[in-house]
């Protein structure tokens, strides 16, 4: 059962340093006189969990901001994120 825990913590920390690390190397490429890629390597490591990072690293960052579709899906995603991560742990523990 500890197994199980590790192992969901250690894919959400994962997923969430991901994240960050995307939006930083997206930042890091916009200052360097590059277009910034596409919304979905950052929709996609949302929807894997990694949404509070994305959105609180924008924040951070202060990239991106003006962005209607992140700005909305990010605080959207990370509930649903906090949800399946709460339902995650919880059954985890129903199954010993």
């Amino acid at each position: 059962m500890i197994l199980l825990y590790v192992l969901l913590s250690v894919y959400i920390v994962a997923v969430n340093f991901y994240a960050f690390r995307l939006v930083k190397t997206q930042r890091e490429e916009f200052e360097g006189g590059a277009q910034p890629s596409g919304d979905g390597k950052l929709i996609l490591a949302a929807i894997l969990g990694g949404a509070t990072a994305v959105y609180l690293s924008m924040f951070a960052m202060r990239f991106r901001l003006g962005n209607l579709l992140l700005m909305i899906a990010m605080p959207v995603l990370a509930v649903l994120n906090f949800y399946c991560f709460y339902m995650g742990f919880r059954s985890v523990g129903m199954f010993f």
